[in-house]
């Protein structure tokens, strides 16, 4: 029972330090206890509601507003506690990407991840979140803008991009990342490349 306590104590008070908006899974305390020992201690202060359980093993400490009351944890943030601590590379990919960048209004139900780490899906509320195992090839972008409007182009079609999204990304995007997504312009296919290039050429 003591260290079951211990346990206790030391798990809420990384939750707090975590602060609101975090979101975490067991593995996030790994070295305070066993796996099952955290997991359950995650589990009683989730039904005391200290923190909330989003999905099998995967919780939030959440944030709240004073009008909207308990807030949603981001997409990326429920990807990041899925992926752990050992992937070192998450990537917004298809319809996701494309909402980012304001190329699409529609909020997908399905968000979608690319990542060096195991496929996994978890669904928060109406929203799956899969992350996807890729290749290297597509998460080897240098900048995160590079590696958004390639995946967010890729996703829409070469069919589907006009004037209307050409003028929403010289909008969206800084002047300053313009230019530093040059360098990831030899890893998006041609036509992609070349709306990189002119939007990088678009004076400031």
């Amino acid at each position: 029972m003591k260290s079951d306590i211990s346990i206790d104590n030391q798990v809420i008070s990384r939750v707090y330090g975590k602060g609101r908006g975090s979101v975490f899974t067991p593995n996030d305390f790994s070295d305070l206890g066993a796996y099952t020992a955290v997991a359950k201690s995650l589990s009683r202060y989730a039904k005391a509601g200290t923190i909330r359980r989003l999905a099998p093993g995967v919780y939030d400490y959440p944030a709240t507003d004073p009008l909207a009351g308990t807030l949603s944890p981001s997409p990326e943030k429920v990807a990041r506690a899925l992926a752990g601590r050992d992937a070192t590379k998450l990537q917004p990919a298809g319809a996701y990407a494309a909402n980012l960048l304001g190329l699409s209004e529609q909020v997908p139900m399905r968000v979608v991840f690319l990542t060096d780490g195991h496929s996994r899906k978890v669904k928060v509320g109406s929203t799956e979140i899969l992350l996807r195992h890729s290749s290297t090839r597509f998460l080897s972008t240098r900048t995160e803008i590079g590696g958004l409007i390639i995946q967010a182009l890729r996703y829409l079609g070469k069919d589907h991009v006009g004037d209307r999204e050409y003028t929403i990304l010289r909008k969206r995007v800084p002047a300053e990342a313009r230019k530093e997504m040059l360098t990831d312009i030899r890893r998006a296919p041609v036509w992609i490349a070349n709306i990189m290039r002119k939007l990088a050429a678009e004076p400031e």
